[in-house]
């Protein structure tokens, strides 16, 4: 029988090591089967924080935008790049980086706040209010909302940067930051994606900076790591099938556990996971 540990990593796709070299041009390929079977597809749309998850799928987007563009001998095929700010942000100067690194082929820049106030202030109204994480949630749905409407917009899918030590733990907002049609990160942990990020020439500050979901008012800046109650180390070494400390992994298996319903899609009757 297998455990949990066996299970989960079968299950999100890691693998101990990896060849950064091969796992870029696989999911450069990816994005770019996906959008030759599907023709009407023109545009990949992603929204990019600052953070290394955005800037990693960013530069594989673009780089399959690119290659589709060379092959066909067109400039049809488009990566847009969307700031998504909640007023100003702290580490603006990371997201202009990282677009410099990516090099996207549109930038959109769309200011959350005042929907995200709009859509705090109707609750509000009718008696529903808010905690400060809730609101942190009201961010990240509204960014998500954002960028599939400058996807539809634009004949576009959106990408999102979900990777299996994100998505153990069910860190991401179910219908925000979770929502996408295409996720080429799947797979890899994070130190992996580091490598990913070094192998294209990445500057070393986007990808050796704290992670932050950055969503609390009441906790700006707020590490990952904190958050979760455990290091991003030890949640990549057990997905690569290492030993940990049996505290760190009973964490980690408990939060695994907690957001199942995350990873899965709407329950219909047929459906038996939850039970």
């Amino acid at each position: 029988m297998k455990t949990l540990q066996q299970q989960i990593i079968r299950d999100l796709k890691t693998q101990p090591t990896i060849n950064p070299k091969e796992e870029i041009r696989r999911s450069v390929e990816f994005l770019k089967q996906y959008a030759n079977v599907n023709s009407f597809i023109k545009t990949f749309v992603l929204g990019i924080s600052g953070g290394q998850d955005s800037t990693l799928a960013g530069k594989i987007a673009q780089l399959a935008v690119n290659e589709l563009n060379d092959e066909k001998g067109t400039t049809e095929y488009t990566f847009v790049a969307v700031r998504l700010p909640y007023g100003k942000q702290g580490d603006e100067q990371d997201c202009q980086d990282a677009i410099d690194f990516i090099q996207p082929t549109e930038v959109i820049t769309v200011n959350i706040k005042p929907a995200v106030e709009a859509s705090i202030r109707s609750l509000e109204e009718s008696g529903v209010v808010l905690t400060d994480f809730l609101r942190g949630n009201e961010k990240a749905r509204e960014r998500m909302k954002v960028q599939y409407s400058i996807a539809g917009v634009k004949n576009g899918v959106v990408l999102g940067t979900d990777h299996s030590a994100e998505a153990i733990t069910g860190f991401f907002t179910k219908f925000g930051d979770g929502a996408a049609d295409l996720v080429p990160l799947f797979r890899l942990n994070k130190r992996q994606g580091k490598q990913l990020l070094k192998e294209l020439g990445c500057p070393e500050h986007l990808y050796l900076k704290t992670p932050t979901a950055d969503l609390e008012e009441n906790k700006p800046q707020l590490p990952d790591e904190v958050a979760l109650g455990v290091t991003y180390e030890e949640i990549d070494d057990y997905l690569e099938g290492k030993e940990i400390n049996e505290v760190s992994k009973k964490r980690i298996e408990e939060l695994y556990l907690k957001t199942e319903h995350k990873r899965q899609g709407p329950i219909n009757v047929f459906e038996d996971w939850w039970n």
